[in-house]
């Protein structure tokens, strides 16, 4: 692991910025032409350019493709002078395959953007682990294949991704946890109840403390390697899928919460759960209340990121705060 040094801040993207799609995970083969069009069109609204890596198209039984096709494209994408961010294709099940084939020191030496969420989070934690690069948990560039309803998630990328100032995040008014990938124009959105605070936290209800996190159980499989990131001094944003049910969560926090820095943790974000994981905030707070290693600390759920829709871009060992009011929470996240 790196020596505590002063994190590696990549710089901000501009109007005429390139940005390289890869696939570290699951294949660009799956995601239908459609979406491919409109994500397109979407990130050149923005004033990027988007290129694919060599590799992208590829797909084996698995959805994925090699390890080394894979590690390739994301070496070419950091040695690329000309590439600005690097954005996942999509999430999956196999991006830690690569983690013991990967350059860090070519990362270090050419830091930049790096974007995804879902599997992509073991990657972004163990770049940050490993080199002390910022990274993102974020939209994938499938992400930006949704035609209607996709204002929230492209601003909040927007403001994390051009803008210097740290960004004041509050709930979205709506949300979604629709197949809408299969239908573009018939959705399903659901009014935001807003943020659960589950705890203000014994020493004060102002913490700020470094990002790090992502998907509960894709972050797990870092535990025991030389890619886990050091948890004291965080702030640990966490979510998980359709996938993990209360048991599921209950099981896959209580392993995170027993590695070591864990009792340096300054707050925990929680996302907001898939309908299908049939948790609700009684059955939350009844898990959090189970764990005495979380009293004191500041708890809020139901925050906007995760599998449901929109998606915050959250800056991956950037600085965090967690400010909880009476009856309201606000969250601030920047570098």
């Amino acid at each position: 692991m790196r020596v505590a040094t002063e994190p590696i801040r990549p710089n901000r993207l501009r109007g005429g910025d390139q940005i390289r799609v890869i696939a570290p995970a699951s294949s660009l083969a799956i995601i239908n032409e459609e979406q491919r069009q409109i994500a397109e069109s979407n990130l050149s609204a923005m004033g990027l350019v988007v290129t694919f890596g060599e590799h992208v198209e590829e797909c084996d039984r698995f959805d994925s493709t090699t390890i080394s096709s894979r590690v390739d494209d994301l070496h070419a994408a950091f040695a690329d002078t000309s590439v600005k961010a690097i954005l996942s294709v999509i999430g999956g099940y196999n991006a830690n395959q690569l983690l013991p084939y990967l350059d860090w020191d070519l990362i270090a030496a050419n830091p930049k953007i790096f974007c995804g969420y879902s599997d992509i989070t073991v990657l972004s934690n163990a770049i940050w682990s490993k080199t002390g690069l910022i990274t993102y948990s974020g939209p994938h560039f499938s992400t930006f294949g949704m035609r209607h309803h996709l204002e929230q998630t492209a601003a909040w990328f927007r403001e994390t991704m051009f803008d210097t100032e740290p960004v004041g995040v509050a709930p979205a008014g709506t949300w979604s946890d629709d197949p809408w990938f299969q239908d573009q124009d018939n959705r399903d959105i659901r009014h935001n109840d807003g943020y659960w605070i589950m705890a203000r936290g014994d020493a004060g209800t102002d913490v700020g403390g470094t990002l790090l996190g992502g998907n509960l159980c894709t972050l797990n499989l870092l535990q025991g390697t030389q890619y886990m990131p050091l948890l004291d001094g965080s702030i640990l944003f966490v979510e998980d899928d359709f996938e993990s049910h209360p048991s599921t969560f209950d099981r896959d926090l209580t392993s995170l919460i027993q590695q070591p820095g864990f009792d340096g943790v300054r707050g925990l974000l929680i996302g907001r759960f898939q309908t299908e994981t049939g948790m609700d905030r009684s059955t939350l707070q009844a898990i959090l209340a189970s764990k005495r290693e979380l009293d004191g600390l500041p708890i809020v759920a139901n925050v906007d990121f995760g599998h449901t829709d929109p998606v915050l871009t959250i800056p991956v060992g950037g600085r965090g705060r967690i400010q909880i009011g009476d009856k309201h929470a606000t969250l601030m996240l920047g570098l």
